[in-house]
């Protein structure tokens, strides 16, 4: 059984503490990174996005348009800083267009 705390936490206290000790932060920053690229790329590129995936610190995009794609990889580095800032913090350093 769990240990009971007698002092009081406020609830985001209360969830970054769960959150560190059951290790889901790599999970919550997956979700976060997919999220952040639905949001800043819109509806144009997320017609064309068939997957994103973070894998440690390389963001992962399948893309059905090969035009698209190569659109894209001429601005990746200001891609990465957009979803950085978006994030709250230094999450991604590569980012993959496939």
């Amino acid at each position: 059984m769990a240990k009971r705390h007698n002092s009081h936490l406020n609830l985001g206290e209360a969830l970054n503490e769960f959150i560190q000790k059951n290790k889901l932060q790599k999970g919550i920053d997956k979700v976060d990174a997919r999220d952040a690229w639905a949001k800043l790329m819109g509806n144009g590129v997320n017609n064309y996005t068939t997957n994103v995936e973070l894998r440690n610190e390389t963001l992962f995009v399948s893309l059905s348009s090969s035009v698209l794609r190569q659109e894209l990889s001429m601005g990746t580095s200001k891609i990465i800083t957009m979803l950085n800032e978006e994030l709250g913090k230094d999450l991604i350093k590569k980012l993959v267009l496939r």
